[in-house]
């Protein structure tokens, strides 16, 4: 560790692969800045390569957290985790925590941070908006600083007493206007027997587990009506994918590409995509898709229903104020729903065309901004 005298030190907390390629992305961008910056903290494989040290591993914490199997372990390790953070902020000089998206376990981060005098910035804005909005009160008690990522929250936020700034989306750091208006299509030819399909079931270790199968199934139903429809299988890493193919039912095929929605998304015709940030890249890419997010009837119908406070669920639709496009969110075990809507949008190629210029003009006002950038500046007057 660098005394405060060597030069400023950040710690970074990214609990999930989402966030920790974020991080990778803003220490890469401060270091353009400023070269006089240690960073350690929480991540995983892509911070390292950045050149943070890690204190520990994240490994998708919320991912697994939120599985079932094993759940005391989880639930002990989680707590750890934070204990053994807490201890570190304590005892080494730290300039500035910046705790990223995973909210249930970075809010733990950012209170023991305050709790000894460490400004902390919020990279990537819980949210509150959609469900739990009484939970602001805490929020401004532990953020000094909070960099969001869509552009109603900066309002939203500051209404309620967070100093908020919409940064940009990280997802499209490198996206331009012009690749941007590239991705407009024409669908006059769509043939659907013919079409291109992207698989994307998310990057979370607990939806994986949900979602893979009924993906699967639907993939196996669409594909016995249009004979030549292929697929192409998105998995965050390299053990994911092999999970995936280590449960590939009998009689699905596809091909697997790592980490690579965006240009998937820009290949294939259409999409199934679990809800996530995932949905955000695969509007960019002009790529009509319907969402999937898989949850226990019983808690929804008893809590989950009476949380939400949004409209819609998936991002697309809340950006688009309106079901842009067909989002089965709860998705609570039958498949048929989803395979006939799928069916009538292949059969409509009027409709497809409609919902890629509508997607893209969506995504438009996410394009420009450089999130890294924008956060790193913020980070950088922090530390003054």
């Amino acid at each position: 560790m660098a005394s405060r005298e060597q030069g400023k030190v950040i710690f970074i907390s990214a609990a999930e692969p989402s966030a920790d390629s974020h991080c990778a992305g803003l220490i890469k961008a401060i270091r353009k800045k400023n070269q006089d910056v240690e960073f350690v903290g929480l991540g995983g494989e892509r911070m390292a390569e950045a050149g943070c040290t890690l204190m520990d591993e994240s490994k998708g914490i919320v991912g697994r957290a939120a599985m079932g199997h094993n759940a005391f372990a989880q639930v002990a390790h989680f707590y750890g985790l934070i204990r053994k953070i807490s201890r570190f902020l304590a005892t080494n000089n730290i300039d500035l925590v910046i705790v990223c998206d995973s909210p249930a376990f970075n809010s733990h981060v950012a209170k023991a941070a305050k709790k000894l005098g460490i400004k902390t910035l919020f990279y990537v804005a819980p949210q509150l908006w959609a469900w739990a909005p009484w939970r602001i009160g805490k929020l401004r008690k532990y953020c000094d600083k909070l960099c969001s990522i869509l552009p109603f929250e900066e309002k939203w936020f500051a209404q309620r007493g967070v100093q908020a700034e919409f940064v940009g989306n990280p997802l499209l750091d490198e996206l331009t206007q012009k690749e941007l208006n590239a991705a407009k299509r024409d669908y006059s030819t769509f043939d659907a027997a013919n079409a291109r399909m992207a698989i994307i079931p998310g990057s979370r270790s607990a939806e994986v587990g949900t979602l893979w199968r009924p993906m699967q199934e639907i993939a196996i139903s669409l594909r016995k009506k249009y004979r030549n429809l292929t697929f192409t299988t998105v998995a965050v890493d390299e053990s994911t994918r092999e999970a995936l193919d280590s449960t590939r039912l009998l009689g699905f095929r596809t091909r697997y590409v790592i980490d690579a929605v965006y240009q998937t998304a820009r290949d294939c015709d259409f999409a199934l995509v679990a809800s996530g940030s995932a949905t955000i890249q695969v509007a960019s890419a002009g790529c009509p898709m319907v969402i999937m997010y898989k949850t226990n009837p019983i808690l929804w119908h008893l809590v989950g229903r009476w949380l939400v406070t949004t409209k819609h669920l998936s991002l697309v639709n809340i950006l688009a104020d309106r079901e842009l496009v067909p989002e089965f969110m709860p998705y609570f075990g039958s498949t048929g729903p989803i395979i006939g809507t799928i069916q009538g949008l292949f059969n409509d190629a009027g409709k497809l065309a409609q919902i890629n210029s509508e997607l893209l003009e969506v995504v438009k006002p996410l394009v420009g901004k450089k999130a890294g950038s924008e956060v790193a500046r913020i980070a950088i007057s922090m530390l003054a």
